[in-house]
């Protein structure tokens, strides 16, 4: 008796995708009207291939880790042109420790942030005290 080897699906409706990664089929349409990703056509319905799948999870990984969508086609366009890759990844460190960098500043302006609001804070308890006091006499 042969055993089924199960392969991975090799095409993909937009149904398929939205649900797998949990988001609108109008968000799909975007990355693809963005020339991100490239289905192809059977009439109206939208075919889309393993490399349109993986390249949906790499926009939604970017966008999540702050990558904008010109970011990401950069990337695509670099990892496109150059299979090798080591263009892509010399490219994707520096994006990263752009953003590293960018976050870090984030982090220490919320710092600032959160001193003065604290500073503010005491300022407006001392003052309702003093005010407290001031009515009790």
């Amino acid at each position: 008796m042969m055993s089924t080897i199960h392969s991975p699906q090799s095409t993909y409706s937009i149904s398929d995708l939205s649900k797998e990664f949990d988001i609108t089929t109008r968000s799909i349409r975007f990355y693809e009207d963005q020339g991100l990703i490239k289905p192809k056509r059977r009439g109206q319905t939208r075919i889309y291939s393993l490399k349109d799948r993986v390249r949906l999870k790499l926009i939604l990984r970017g966008k999540r880790l702050g990558f904008s969508l010109a970011e990401t086609r950069r990337l695509f366009e670099l990892y496109d042109a150059d299979k090798s890759s080591s263009t892509q990844l010399q490219t994707m460190l520096d994006l990263v420790n752009e953003k590293k960098t960018a976050l870090q500043q984030q982090m220490d302006d919320i710092k600032v942030v959160l001193m003065e609001l604290n500073s503010a804070e005491q300022q407006c308890k001392a003052a309702l005290a003093d005010n407290t006091a001031k009515k009790m006499k």
